[in-house]
């Protein structure tokens, strides 16, 4: 059983010393354990410090493509290392390196493919409250979509088993971690958390900008989540909404023109039309929309089994 812990960096040349030193050198039940250092096209010497501390693999990327890119990367460089098990984690040091036999130990008892750190949220005292309802809310609509119950979704902290690994596909350009349990509760995987500790803040985050600004992405994020996996929900409660207020207008128009008053209310009907047709044609697109998802799926089973039949090949080439 071979562990791969996949160290995420960005410019990272000052936090990722601390980082790698707290990591276990040894778990039981695990019979190698390799570290893999992500450089997402740092510029401050970080895949340098990454091979003084002895990491046994550096992956470079020569342009900074941000967390999700990177994290896929990561996450097919570390299954072609030969992974049974991915460990994924950040360079900040946000995360206990202690805790990573807590996640790994759920996959060794058979009990989990994905296991997510949970960093209970409000526990974390340099967590604004802003942040803190965001992180709740954007848990509460992945726990929705993927019949999962895990607490905190943001949480990047996470062992993956080969299997696991290998069914995820990353669309995401911001942060890849709502979607990745999307996907794997929608897989039926067994999804489950551990409790994790937090360290405090080596730097300010580069994926919160302002608060605004995280409002903002998370909101999309959200939405995004919404349109991707529940089109037809989604268009069709749009659709229903304008098309039921289009009637609701309708007979109010009918109203008045049975008292003998229509002539001044034709603004109602032209209104009414407009949005019995918009709630049609909504309903339409989430017909449409989940034809769609459906075909989506076809193709992530279809794209799983390259992946497999590629792992196999390079298996017997080594």
């Amino acid at each position: 059983m071979k562990l791969v812990i996949q160290i995420t960096c960005y410019n990272e040349a000052q936090t990722l010393p601390v980082t790698v030193r707290d990591l276990p050198r040894r778990i039981d039940g695990v019979e190698a354990i390799e570290y893999l250092v992500v450089d997402d096209g740092s510029t401050d010497g970080t895949a340098e410090v990454a091979k003084d501390l002895g990491v046994h693999h550096i992956l470079r990327l020569r342009k900074h493509q941000g967390l999700a890119s990177a994290f896929a990367a990561g996450l097919w460089e570390a299954l072609r290392l030969g992974g049974d098990i991915v460990v994924t984690t950040d360079g900040d040091n946000q995360y206990q390196g202690a805790d990573v036999e807590k996640l790994v130990r759920r996959i060794l008892e058979g009990k989990a493919d994905l296991v997510i750190g949970d960093r209970q949220v409000d526990m974390i005292p340099h967590f604004s409250m802003i942040k803190k309802a965001l992180q709740k809310l954007g848990s509460a609509v992945v726990r929705m979509v993927s019949k999962t119950d895990v607490p905190d979704a943001a949480s990047g902290f996470r062992a993956f088993t080969r299997e696991a690994a290998l069914r995820l596909n990353v669309f995401s350009s911001y942060s890849p971690v709502l979607e990745t349990i999307i996907q794997a509760g929608r897989s039926n995987m067994a999804v489950l958390s551990v409790p994790i500790r937090t360290n405090p803040p080596m730097r300010a985050s580069r994926l919160i900008q302002s608060t605004f600004w995280y409002l903002l992405r998370q909101s999309i994020t959200i939405l995004r989540i919404f349109i991707v996996y529940k089109p037809l929900r989604f268009f069709g409660s749009l659709g229903l909404g304008a098309f039921g207020l289009g009637v609701l207008i309708g007979l109010r128009f009918l109203y008045y023109y049975l008292a003998g008053g229509g002539q001044g209310h034709v603004q109602s009907l032209i209104l009414s039309s407009i949005l019995m047709t918009i709630g049609f044609q909504l309903g339409a697109l989430g017909l449409l929309a989940d034809l769609i998802a459906v075909n989506r799926k076809v193709l992530e089973e279809v794209q799983y089994r390259l992946r497999r039949s590629e792992q196999g090949d390079q298996e017997k080439t080594r």
